[in-house]
């Protein structure tokens, strides 16, 4: 904990020299919060006040309300008050005509820092995380009596005009059974690893009515006499697992494990939805799903001009109901049909058993992403068109929208004048708009992780994990070398020099590398150095800790390792000769010194 305060401190000095004012008193201030309060106030009050600061920035004004927990000085709070005072009038609490940049980065960094810190919650925080996990699914359940047909028929209509062509070119791969399903590394509800999942032989009723089980868990027609799999009806299908991973100290990361069966057909319709809809001359424009940028370069823009919001959902996946999900594919009765099977509709979760979900999915469906996409961009064109009077009839009508919607997961571009209109469509539907996290007043902007003031990036960096004391902490070293390279980009090259002395003592060998090399190293804008030459391929080396993830062995042969051969992506061998020896996740991660390419 001490570290955190000693790097914390650092940083405050820097940024106090860039801003021309003093942190000796925040320095002291945060040093015996923490020595009272623990590193809650770290992880938690100072990103509360960070947030505070965001919406004030968005606003105009220090709202008086906000700030809570910190003494206050005429118009805004005592701490930190020597960079508010470079963007904010101390009398009033009024946004500054010509607020310095460099202090809002500054406030934004000092406050954020240690926002995302991967830290456990305590038991009471990770059970108030899983209520309100039910809680949310029936406060779906409830929304869906009030949204009446005429509501349903205008979704309809939007979504076709938007997804029609897509959709049936899915529909056909579906009736073709052309679709080819794939496993992914993660954990499933059945607990099946990596190669274990090539001998799935559980499959569901209501998978077999749409993808039957003999054309894709089995190499070819040769084994169906063989087959052994097991069919479970509805009421006897595996729910859904649903856990807790760390996120904040202040919240955790709920998550729903689906089935391998499930998981293994859901993964068979994303890859040709995806590959249409990014190739789709209209949805392209519209929708991300690799590429965040577009969706930050329209961000930087409206903080610049005033013309796009930025909005961020709350809780998105889980207030997409499914009853609207059958609306967005209603045409296409394969896809449709497809869409059903592959959804679990049950879910397990801690301190309540198994529960029926009325949302489509939760995080952690292959599907989930992309189709709650569609739907808040088809409910972000439905607000368009009230606030507009206009009616939308034909696909080139989005035409004149291009550059000024963009929607990725839960990170939405509206424009300004129709932000209201938007958010009541998108909340009349059940979504939830984070109002702290959603700018369109000011000339604050964020979305898909960066941020910007009247055009200016003020994106910050933030501490992942805690301060490792020796190398055994494979993944403490591999977070605190970012954080270094990543301030020493950012310009914050005093609290390199602190880091440095940090990493010193865990790691002996720590040279100069290119971001592009294996080895753990320092970026620099001067050229790394090299310390000897390889003998055998004639290239520099330098000697440094390689990141070192040893797979489990989960062997496969037979049957499994056929349709595994037949289920691989591309022409080409797989670039990993041991896949059928081991597969699946590290469960570890460690750190190993040899001799690697600086670059």
């Amino acid at each position: 904990m001490k570290s955190q305060v000693v790097l914390w401190s650092h940083l405050a000095e820097e940024f106090a020299k860039r801003c021309c004012t003093s942190a000796t008193m925040d320095i002291k201030t945060v040093q015996g919060r923490v020595e009272h309060e623990g590193m809650s106030f770290l992880t938690i009050s100072l990103p509360s006040f960070g947030k505070d600061l965001q919406k004030g920035l968005d606003s105009g004004i220090v709202d008086r309300n906000s700030f809570q927990g910190f003494s206050w000085r005429a118009g805004l709070p005592r701490f930190l008050g020597g960079f508010l005072d470079l963007v904010f009038d101390r009398e009033s609490g009024v946004l500054l005509n010509d607020p310095s940049v460099e202090a809002i980065l500054a406030l934004r960094q000092l406050t954020l820092l240690f926002s995302k810190v991967l830290a456990p919650c305590t038991k009471s925080r990770e059970q108030d995380a899983m209520d309100e996990y039910v809680e949310c699914d029936r406060q779906v359940k409830e929304r869906d009596k009030f949204i009446s047909v005429e509501d349903y028929l205008s979704f309809h209509r939007i979504s076709r005009l938007l997804f029609g062509p897509v959709f049936s070119k899915i529909d056909k791969l579906i009736y073709d059974e052309e679709i080819v399903p794939k496993h992914g590394p993660g954990a499933t509800a059945d607990k099946l690893m990596g190669n274990q999942k090539y001998r799935l032989s559980t499959w569901t009723e209501r998978l077999q009515e749409v993808f039957s089980s003999e054309n894709f868990i089995l190499p070819n027609a040769r084994y169906a006499h063989e087959s052994s799999a097991t069919y479970l009806e509805p009421g006897a299908e595996e729910p859904v697992r649903v856990i807790s991973v760390p996120k904040t100290q202040k919240t955790p990361r709920i998550i729903a494990i689906e089935p391998t069966c499930m998981q293994f057909m859901q993964q068979a319709i994303l890859e040709p939805l995806i590959h249409q809809l990014e190739n789709d001359f209209i949805l392209k424009r519209f929708l991300g799903f690799t590429d965040q940028e577009p969706n930050q370069l329209l961000a930087r823009i409206g903080s610049e001009n005033g013309s796009l919001a930025t909005l961020d959902l709350s809780e998105a996946s889980d207030r997409v109901s499914n009853q609207l999900v059958r609306v967005l594919f209603s045409d296409h009765p394969n896809l449709l049909r497809g869409i059903e099977a592959t959804r679990s509709r049950k879910a397990d979760v801690p301190g309540h058993g198994v529960v029926r979900l009325a949302k489509y999915a939760s995080m952690g469906s292959a599907l989930c992403f992309p189709v709650e996409a569609m739907v808040f961009l088809t409910l972000v064109l439905l607000g368009i068109e009230k606030e507009s009077s206009t009616r939308f009839s034909k696909r080139s009508d989005f035409t004149e929208l291009f550059g000024r919607v963009r929607v990725y997961g839960d990170d939405l571009i509206v424009p300004v004048d129709n932000v209201e209109s938007v958010i009541d469509r998108l909340e009349h539907f059940g979504a939830k708009v984070g109002r702290a996290k959603s700018f369109w007043i000011g000339r604050f902007r964020e979305s898909c992780g960066k941020e910007y003031y009247d055009g200016q990036d003020v994106s910050i960096v933030k501490v992942r994990r805690d301060i490792p004391t020796s190398r055994s902490d494979g993944q403490g070293c591999i977070s605190l070398v970012s954080l270094r390279n990543q301030l020493y980009k950012a310009g914050c090259w005093d609290t390199v020099k602190y880091l440095d002395s940090l990493i010193w003592k865990v790691l002996k060998y720590f040279p100069v590398v290119e971001e592009t090399s294996p080895v753990l190293g320092r970026t620099s804008f001067l050229d790394y150095q090299p310390e000897r030459m390889c003998a055998r391929l004639h290239r520099p080396l330098v000697r440094g800790y390689v990141v070192r993830s040893l797979i489990p062995k989960n062997s496969l042969k037979g049957e499994g390792a056929l349709l595994k051969y037949f289920l691989k992506r591309g022409r080409l061998p797989s670039a990993d000769g041991s896949h059928l020896e081991r597969s699946g996740r590290p469960q570890a991660v460690n750190i190993k010194l040899r001799w690697a390419p600086p670059y």
